[in-house]
């Protein structure tokens, strides 16, 4: 269909007997048949016109379109003569412009030659006249002048670089290359001269010839330079070497200071004597300093060695500290940029340092800890510039620092022993006072002695010292976690010879365990917030390590292990907290699975075991909050832990008493909502300050006790008839477990002929379970909605103020 059209002839599906039948709807309305049949007619008629008219149209479109193809080939065609026209005139107008410029062409080629030739020659001259000036002064040792020359020389030499196959410029070139060598070998012999390698320095001192030759120097190969400040250097420290002799008694590391006066001594003599001698971009002052320095720790090295077993901690310390001290004053007077030169071997600088505590460094210590937290949120200051010169005397005492090491592994062992000791002196943390629950004194001792060691050994070393550092502060690390922590948390039973994961998760229902006592759960929870402390601090305390050692050991620091062992001494004494209390409550919910519910014969107040329930919960609950409020997700995690398992423990007891009476499955509801509300208020309970319960613990407890009192509502229903109450124990548990609904039974007192079509309608009731759900059947109860709760809940207090 091309166009829009109501006639029931366009149609795609016309039926011509449908039409006509429309037509003649009646044996009478063919009266007018023939009028019908000259409408179609005329109808056709138009049809035909309309059809003609368009074919006759389309013929003369043709035509039309074939004229205009023509003129458009003719206008391509006068288009292209017009172009090939204008490409004709342009090349004749080109060819026209190049006779005109021939000559100007011709002319300005001999302009630029000539040019180049006035320059060339210009140069060939100062060349000529250069080299004849430079022989005739070298011989002279006119250096002052030779200077300025032979800088002049070799620019100019560098202009005939593509002429050398020309003899006469070779030759030259020649000249000046050995008039170079001539100089060399002159000024070498002169400072030779000057300073002789053996005897005395002449009294003289330094002459104008040996500056001005030192300027010549510049110019000529890096190599004579070279030489010149090697000999002279060597020449300098050769007293050094015979008076710190090894065998000398003041090359001993006690006697480290005099070599450190000796240099600075030598350095002023130097500047006062041979100051203006040297160029000043020579920096001839650092390169002494810096030659002194790794012939120290090459003597150094080597005198360590061979008296090793004399090195005690307080001597190597008193040698570092005084040697980095020296290097410290040289990064002061010093730049460090002739360390990178190639005739003096670059010493290793430690990675880039980004602690913030550096102010701490070198500033009085304080008893601060380590690290504390808001430091870590802090932006960090401006990083100090490093020290070029560190480590460059100080690193030939890496090899002998494990003398340090064992020092502060025997300085943190009887720091151990101590902690252990004043705790056993002074007890338990007092209850009564704000310290409950504190943090134990020794955490802090111990991180404050850590950070001390860490600041400075990384002054001392940032290579394997401080590795061997970090695997000193694990050992002892996991010693105060079990020493300390674990140690003294208190036993669960008299018998207990300690404490054990086993221990802790052992179930002794009906059993009496004997209550911790204020002063042990005090305790329990100074522990627990030690413990956090101890690995918030062991995280940080294991960035620092990385950003103090060198970048290529940073993956060997890892106290992972340890965090863990924290983690642990938190996890237990958490279960240790919610077994006391869990243990509390056992014999009041024995007392429930003991009493008669079928002879109850009316719904009063709560239970007497509920009351137990609640006042040890009262009891403990503060107590613990009140001593974990600095360490609030950990209570968190008491509640939690404390109510999965005392609601699966009161489930479990609630299908113990059986059977029950219609009113004693009432009361036993009034029971479960009350312990249900305060549940939900644990966590604020006896506080003046309520505050709303954390959402996950929330769900836990609405979860688990709508449970308990959904089996209740089913153990409340009629069993008459049996598919109703089947169905409405599907609905309102939504547990498919045979078992589960086996107990229900039993509550409900009924006969083992009874429970046995009861269970076969049960099993042909069950909805089929996806593929993988069966075994979890029993676990699949979801959380009911707002509205839901709400309306049982309205449902349970009309029940009970109907019964009062």
């Amino acid at each position: 269909q091309v166009f829009p059209s109501q006639d029931p002839l366009d149609r795609a599906d016309f039926n011509a007997v449908e039409y006509i039948n429309t037509l003649f709807p009646t044996e009478q309305s063919l009266a007018n048949i023939d009028e019908v049949v000259n409408k179609i007619r005329l109808k056709i008629r138009r049809l035909d016109d309309n059809i003609r008219t368009v074919v006759r149209g389309q013929t003369n479109v043709g035509q039309d379109g074939r004229q205009a193809l023509e003129e458009a080939q003719k206008a391509i065609q006068q288009l292209f003569g017009k172009i090939k026209d204008i490409k004709d005139k342009a090349e004749k107008s080109e060819q026209m412009v190049k006779e005109i410029t021939r000559d100007i062409k011709q002319l300005d080629h001999a302009k630029r030659h000539l040019t180049t030739s006035i320059t060339t020659l210009n140069h060939l001259h100062m060349l000529a006249g250069g080299v004849d000036s430079l022989e005739a002064m070298t011989r002279r040792r006119q250096y002052g002048e030779v200077a300025n020359l032979l800088q002049g020389v070799v620019n100019v030499l560098e202009h005939f670089n593509k002429y050398m196959g020309i003899p006469q410029i070779r030759q030259l070139s020649e000249r000046v290359k050995a008039a170079q060598n001539e100089l060399g070998q002159q000024i070498l012999a002169d400072f030779e001269e000057a300073f002789p390698s053996q005897g005395t320095k002449r009294p003289g001192g330094p002459s104008n010839v040996l500056r001005d030759a030192c300027l010549v120097a510049n110019v000529l190969d890096p190599r004579i330079k070279q030489e010149i400040i090697k000999k002279f250097i060597k020449q300098h420290l050769s007293e050094y070497l015979v008076l710190f002799q090894e065998n000398q008694d003041v090359a001993w590391l006690d006697k480290i200071d005099r070599r450190y006066a000796w240099i600075k001594r030598q350095l002023v003599d130097y500047e006062e004597k041979y100051g203006r001698m040297f160029p000043p971009e020579w920096c001839m002052t650092e390169r002494i300093a810096v030659e002194f320095c790794h012939v120290t720790r090459t003597e150094l090295a080597k005198i360590m060695r061979t008296r090793a077993k004399e090195i005690e901690v307080k001597l190597l310390l008193f040698a570092i500290q005084r040697t980095t001290n020296f290097e410290g004053l040289l990064a002061k007077r010093f730049s460090g940029c002739t360390l990178a030169d190639g005739t003096v071997k670059k010493p290793e600088v430690p990675a880039p340092s980004t602690n913030p505590f550096l102010e701490d460094e070198t500033g009085t210590e304080t008893d601060e800890i380590v690290i504390e937290k808001s430091d870590m949120d802090k932006p960090k200051k401006p990083k100090v510039p490093d020290n070029p010169f560190h480590g460059i005397v100080s690193k030939c005492f890496e090899p002998h620092l494990y003398v340090y090491i064992e020092s502060q592994d025997k300085n943190l062992g009887e720091l151990i022993d101590r902690f252990v000791a004043d705790f056993k002196a002074q007890g338990p943390p007092k209850p009564n006072v704000d310290e409950g629950g504190a943090v134990l004194p020794s955490c802090a001792d111990l991180f404050v002695y850590y950070k001390k060691c860490m600041v400075q050994c990384s002054q001392l070393s940032t290579g394997e010292p401080m590795i061997a550092l970090t695997t000193i502060f694990q050992k002892y690390l996991r010693e105060y976690a079990w020493k300390i922590l674990s140690g003294n948390l208190p036993k669960t039973t008299s018998s207990s010879g300690g404490l054990t994961i086993t221990s802790l998760l052992k179930e002794k229902e009906g059993s009496e365990v004997a209550k911790f006592t204020l002063e042990e759960l005090c305790l329990i929870c100074s522990i627990l917030s030690t413990a956090e402390y101890c690995l918030a601090t062991t995280q940080q305390l294991e960035e620092k390590l990385k950003e103090k050692v060198d970048a290529s050991l940073v993956e060997r620091i890892n106290l992972t292990g340890e965090m863990d062992t924290f983690s642990i001494v938190i996890s237990n004494s958490i279960q240790l907290l919610v077994q006391d209390l869990d243990a509390a409550c056992d014999p009041a919910l024995t007392a429930m699975s003991k009493m008669q519910w079928q002879n109850v014969e009316h719904v009063g107040d709560q239970s007497p075991y509920v009351t137990s329930v609640i006042l040890h919960i009262k009891q403990n609950v503060p107590i613990i909050r009140d001593n974990l409020a600095s360490t609030r997700k950990y209570f968190t995690q008491f509640c939690i832990k404390f109510a999965n398992s005392f609601i699966p423990k009161f489930i479990n007891h609630l299908f113990k008493c059986k059977p029950i009476s219609m009113v004693g499955a009432e009361q036993l509801l009034l029971d479960t909502h009350s312990l249900k509300m305060v549940l939900l208020d644990l966590p604020s309970i006896g506080s003046q300050v309520v505050r709303k319960a954390p959402a996950s613990y929330t769900k836990i407890v609405v979860k688990g006790m709508t449970r308990a009192e959904m089996i209740l509502k089913v153990v409340m229903a009629p069993h008459e008839p049996p598919v109703v109450f089947v169905d409405n124990y599907i609905k309102l548990l939504a547990d498919c477990s045979t078992d589960t609904f086996q107990k229900i039974l039993d509550m409900k007192g009924l006969k083992r002929s009874e429970q046995s079509s009861m269970l076969d309608l049960f099993r042909q009731r069950l909805p089929a379970p996806p593929s993988g759900v069966e075994s979890t059947g029993s676990l699949s109860l979801s959380a009911p909605t707002p509205e839901q709760e709400s309306s049982r809940i309205r449902k349970l207090e009309k029940l009970i103020k109907k019964r009062l």
